[in-house]
């Protein structure tokens, strides 16, 4: 991932170094293991740890590999050159390719997970903050983009904090799922391992032992994984596409922060654009982009093929480069949102009512009206505020058909706001009670 999107710690992770020093960690557990059963010599595994202040040159292993063709045996033939040839004849021991890179990349991924729920946290405890502080500010509710019902901004936010937190519960199984690691040798057999050596390194690396592994770990572990990123990014533009359509000029109820000297556009100054909001859906298509081959990853030949190996050199790092990067942006902009109470009761009262239809409905059919006739009576005088611009109140107590059924304090009782906002305890203690939901 480019660095104008990337985050340190992060790509770090990813970093040649980081991985040639996970390799050499699972070499070395497996050589104190295999010195524990006997089958090396116990000075050979310390000479192995005694390489392990050394900082690997990936320039030379890369030298190594043109010559090779190999990477897991340019790493070897460079950790050779440090332990010398004679301990590190040992070294790798009735072990194969798969077993360090396999190993390896659940290591990275889990660790990668551990960022992405620090990550998630962050998100959570920004709705959470918004939700509380607009838990009673009422907005409109809009479905198909059109004005609906009244709602909250505080509603909206705890909307998405639920959406948040079950993308944090996935993110949390599918690290679990993701943490194994398999030393099982060709074919995933054992035949030249025992298996307590696997048992060894998967300790020391915080992995558990592959069931069962053949040559590679499944890859049904890893599309869930990447699965689980993509519905998280998911996630993330469906907060991204309510703050852009928020920040409409004719909407206009909450807008990015606009920091001092920030620019909106380059012709127009009076310019102020959903700028990262709109980064945000693009960095989800990123996300998403993994989720695919990931999943068509899990149908390899037979014990393994390396047709997977491509796909995750790439949507690994890219992936979880780009979600942590957008969630800590997504915070940000959580955080900093400005929201414009008094325009969202603008917006809800800019058609005179009309969003009270429901309710008006509602009461005619307990009065006796039957719905049809009920629905026939508020649909036109609604049109008249759709077509005329008129107030849906005063058509309502114009109305002989209306009034013949219902007073009017009983249509004045209709357009309480609080009416709407009366149950918002109890939805707040389903989202945020931890016993609940």
């Amino acid at each position: 991932m480019i660095p104008r999107y990337s985050r340190p710690d992060m790509t770090a992770i990813w970093s040649p170094e980081t991985k040639f020093r996970i390799w050499f960690e699972i070499e070395a557990h497996a050589c104190d293991a295999q010195a524990d059963l006997g089958v090396i010599p116990r000075e050979n595994a310390e000479a192995v740890w005694r390489a392990k202040d050394v900082q690997f040159d990936v320039a030379r292993i890369d030298e190594i590999e043109a010559v090779t063709k190999h990477d897991v045996i340019a790493f070897l033939t460079h950790l050779a050159e440090h332990v010398g040839s004679d301990h590190a004849r040992f070294v790798h021991q009735g072990m194969t390719s798969s077993d360090v890179l396999d190993t390896t990349l659940n290591v990275q991924l889990v660790r990668a997970a551990d960022i992405l729920l620090a990550d998630l946290d962050r998100v959570l405890a920004a709705l959470k903050k918004r939700a509380y502080e607009h838990k009673n500010t009422l907005r409109i509710g809009r479905s198909h983009g059109i004005h609906a019902e009244p709602t909250t901004m505080g509603l909206t936010f705890a909307r998405f904090h639920a959406e948040m937190a079950r993308g944090r519960a996935r993110m949390e199984r599918a690290r679990d799922e993701v943490a194994t690691g398999a030393i099982s040798g060709a074919v995933g057999t054992f035949a030249n391992i025992d298996p307590a050596v696997e048992e060894h390194v998967c300790a020391r690396m915080g992995l558990r032992p592959e069931p069962i592994s053949t040559q590679v770990i499944p890859r049904d572990r890893h599309a869930m994984f990447f699965a689980t990123l993509g519905v998280i990014a998911s996630s993330m533009e469906n907060i991204a596409i309510e703050i852009r359509h928020m920040q409409r000029t004719e909407v206009l109820e909450a807008e990015e922060y606009f920091s001092p000297g920030q620019k909106g556009s380059s012709a127009m100054p009076h310019k102020r654009n959903p700028v990262l909001t709109e980064n945000l859906t693009g960095l989800a298509r990123l996300v998403r982009m993994a989720v695919i081959p990931a999943m068509e990853n899990v149908a390899l030949w037979h014990e393994r093929d390396i047709s997977h190996s491509s796909v995750e050199r790439g949507i690994a790092p890219d992936a979880t480069i780009t979600l942590d990067f957008a969630l800590n942006r997504l915070a940000g902009v959580i955080e900093k949102l400005v929201i414009y109470p008094e325009t969202m009761l603008a917006n809800m009262n800019r058609f005179k009512g009309l969003v009270m239809s429901q309710r008006v409905l509602l009461a005619l059919t307990q009065a006796g009206v039957s719905r049809e006739d009920a629905y026939r009576l508020v649909q036109r005088n609604a049109m008249k505020v759709w077509e005329e611009g008129k107030d849906f109140k005063q058509e309502l107590l114009a109305d002989p058909d209306v009034t013949a059924a219902l007073s009017p304090d009983q249509i004045e009782e209709k357009f309480d706001l609080g009416y709407h906002t009366r149950h918002v305890d109890t939805i707040f203690r389903r989202v945020f009670d931890s016993n609940l939901g």
